[in-house]
C-alpha cells in the first residue's frame, strides 16, 4: 500500500512537471483580449499573477509594445524599479518615439526617487552671487544639513550661514544665519509636491520664506505644476509659478512662467530648461530666462531691487560613488538694477549629498 502511494505521488509530480510549463506557455490566440484580462488582474492588485501573465504575453508577442509597457508598470507597482525600467527601455529600443513608453519611464523614474535605497544622508553646499555695479558686492552662503526618507517621501533640514561683503562705498561686512526645512511628499502615483519653510533672525536673509508646488503627471511624458513662493522682507512678497514639462527619451524640457505680485501690478518672467540624462542619476542641464521675477528663491533683500534680467545657467549632477552625489552649477545674468542701468552678475554653487545609511 505504501509502495503504491509513493508510485501515485511520483506520477502526479511528473505530470505536473511536464504539463505546467505547457499550461503557462499556452498559445495566446487573441493578444488584445489577453492584454485586457491581465490589466484587469493588475488593477485588482494581483501583481504576481498579472506580471507572470504579462511576461508570457510578451514572450509570445515580443513586438507588442503595450504588453511591455503594462509589464513595466506592474513591476514598478511591485517596487521593482530597476527591472521595470529595463522592460520599458526594451520597448523604447524598438520604438523610440512611443509616447506611452516615454510616459511610463518618466513615471517609474519619479516613483523610484521616492523609493531610493538611501534612508539617511548628510548634506553640504556652497554658493556665491556677485556684481560690481553700482557698488561691489559678494554674497556667499555655506550650507550644512541632513535628510531622511519617510514612507511618504524625502525631507531635509539645514542651517545656512550667509556672509556679505559690500564695497568700500557701502562698507558692510555681515554674517548671519538661516534655518530651513523642505519636503517632497508623494501624494498619489500621479501627483507629488514640494514644501519648504525658512526662518532667519538676521537683516539680509528674508525673515520668513515659504514655498509650495504641486505636480500633475500627464500621459506621453508630460507634467504640469503650479506653485506659490512667499517672502517677508519688512513687507510681504508673493511670486506664483506655472510650468509645463516633457520627458523625451534621455531628455527633459521645461517651460516655467513666474508672476511677481507688486503694488503697481504683476510683472512676469519666463525660464526654459533642457536636461540630458546619461543614466538614472547623472545629467547636464542648461537654462535661459528673461523677466523680472526670479526662478531662484530670494535669499538676500537686495535681490528684490531687480527690474529685469536676461540669464543663463548651466549645472551638472553626478553620482561620484554609490554614496556621494555632487551637483555643481554656474550662471550669468545681464541685470537691470535701475532705470536704463545694467550690470553683469555672476553666480556659482556646489552641493554634496552623502548617503549615511541605506535601507
Amino acid at each position: 500500500m505504501k509502495r503504491h502511494l509513493i508510485l501515485v505521488t511520483a506520477i502526479t509530480m511528473l505530470m505536473q512537471l511536464f504539463l505546467l510549463p505547457r499550461l503557462l506557455g499556452q498559445q495566446i490566440e487573441n493578444p488584445e483580449a489577453e492584454y485586457l484580462r491581465i490589466r484587469a488582474i493588475a488593477f485588482d492588485g494581483d501583481y504576481e499573477t498579472s506580471s507572470a501573465a504579462a511576461r508570457n504575453l510578451l514572450n509570445q508577442y515580443p513586438d507588442y509594445g503595450d504588453a511591455g509597457i503594462l509589464l513595466g508598470r506592474i513591476l514598478a507597482w511591485k517596487k521593482d524599479y530597476r527591472q521595470a525600467l529595463a522592460v520599458i527601455d526594451s520597448v523604447l529600443l524598438k520604438d523610440p518615439e512611443n509616447a506611452d513608453a516615454l510616459s511610463a519611464r518618466k513615471d517609474i523614474l519619479q516613483w523610484s526617487k521616492g523609493s531610493s535605497p538611501v534612508s539617511d544622508d548628510l548634506r553640504a553646499g556652497y554658493s556665491f552671487d556677485t556684481f560690481s555695479e553700482p557698488y561691489s558686492r559678494f554674497w556667499q552662503v555655506f550650507k550644512a544639513g541632513a535628510g531622511h526618507r519617510f514612507g511618504w517621501g524625502p525631507a531635509a533640514a539645514a542651517v545656512n550661514i550667509g556672509n556679505l561683503h559690500a564695497g568700500d562705498t557701502v562698507g558692510i561686512t555681515k554674517t548671519e544665519v538661516q534655518f530651513e526645512a523642505e519636503a517632497w511628499p508623494t501624494l498619489t502615483q500621479k501627483n507629488y509636491a514640494y514644501l519648504s519653510y525658512a526662518y532667519s533672525p538676521g537683516s539680509y536673509f528674508p525673515r520668513h520664506r515659504a514655498a509650495v508646488e504641486v505636480w500633475q503627471m500627464l500621459p506621453a511624458g508630460f507634467a504640469v505644476s503650479a506653485g506659490l513662493n512667499y517672502y517677508y522682507f519688512r513687507r510681504n512678497i508673493f511670486i506664483a509659478g506655472l510650468s509645463a514639462e516633457k520627458y523625451l527619451g534621455k531628455y527633459w524640457f521645461s517651460a516655467k512662467g513666474f508672476f511677481y505680485f507688486k503694488d503697481k501690478g504683476i510683472t512676469t518672467s519666463l525660464y526654459l530648461n533642457a536636461r540630458r540624462y546619461f543614466n538614472n542619476t547623472d545629467y547636464l542641464q542648461a537654462g535661459i530666462g528673461t523677466g523680472t521675477a526670479p526662478d531662484e528663491p530670494f535669499d538676500i533683500e537686495t535681490d528684490i531691487m531687480r527690474l529685469s534680467a536676461y540669464s543663463f545657467r548651466l549645472s551638472y549632477n553626478v553620482a561620484l560613488t554609490s554614496r556621494i552625489t555632487m551637483k555643481a552649477g554656474a550662471g550669468y545674468s545681464r541685470e537691470e538694477h535701475a532705470g536704463d542701468s545694467w550690470r553683469n552678475r555672476f553666480e556659482g554653487n556646489v552641493n554634496f549629498i552623502y548617503a549615511l545609511r541605506m535601507k
